[in-house]
């Protein structure tokens, strides 16, 4: 039998986009899983839409915050109602290929692995494509302290991985820091080279915010691995420049 797949979904203000990432979801070729949404929003004026997007598909469980908690602590509330031994995350406006479950949970079989991650395409609001960001095959976590090469709607991942280890409460950076400290404890991550997800970049999302992302980098140094300062400031420079890299070289 296949294995059932938990697809953690936070939302905060993706009307616009929401229907194309549900859309990408129901049309897996892997139709064992479970939809868990967060409505992480204390305006309910969209929730009456997210209901209605949803209310066809038989497996959703929909969570309410109840006060804006961020992404991460969402996706955690996520992780905690899973039932199922492997999590794929998906934010509200990405989108997925058609054969992306099956062929990450097929490699991950195969290569026996609890930690896989795919190439991404970058687009922009009107779905155009601006880049392609290839996968490492592996990663570890000196890897990882340069430049964050894992897009977080392309991961798939063991449930157990994530009993000990959560994402933290920062704004931006908080898949990077979990990646990092995954890989600390020597877990094997391997990609797949081939593009299975689109990411989206907008103009106002708090990913697109440089300061903020700065910002958070420098906290996922020097506070949570509890690098000194210079050492800090150097990995925030280095890993700006490996982002800015990747996006336009």
């Amino acid at each position: 039998m296949s294995p059932l797949i938990s697809i953690i979904i936070p939302y905060y203000k993706k009307k616009k986009f929401f229907k194309k990432t549900i859309k990408s979801v129901l049309k897996q070729t892997h139709k064992n899983f479970e939809i868990i949404l967060i409505y992480d929003d204390i305006d309910k004026t969209e929730l009456p839409f997210v209901k209605l997007t949803l209310r066809k598909i038989k497996n959703v469980k929909i969570i309410i915050n109840k006060k804006n908690l961020g992404a991460g602590y969402s996706r955690n509330i996520g992780i905690k109602k899973s039932k199922s031994r492997l999590i794929s995350f998906l934010d509200s406006d990405d989108t997925w290929h058609k054969d992306k479950l099956k062929k990450q949970i097929k490699f991950m079989k195969i290569n026996k692995v609890d930690f896989s991650y795919t190439d991404y395409s970058i687009i922009d609001k009107n779905e155009k494509k601006i880049k392609i960001i290839r996968a490492p095959k592996i990663i570890t976590y000196r890897n990882l302290l340069f430049s964050c090469d894992i897009g977080l709607s392309t991961v798939m991942i063991n449930s157990r991985l994530l009993k000990k280890e959560k994402f933290p409460n920062l704004k931006t950076k908080e898949d990077y820091l979990l990646w990092i400290k995954l890989s600390k404890k020597k877990i094997k991550m391997l990609g797949i080279n081939e593009t299975l997800t689109s990411w989206r970049e907008t103009n106002n999302s708090l990913s697109s915010s440089i300061t903020q992302k700065l910002k958070d980098a420098f906290l996922v140094y020097s506070h949570h691995l509890k690098f000194n300062f210079l050492k800090s400031l150097i990995l925030v420079f280095l890993l700006s420049i490996n982002s800015l890299i990747k996006k336009y070289l």
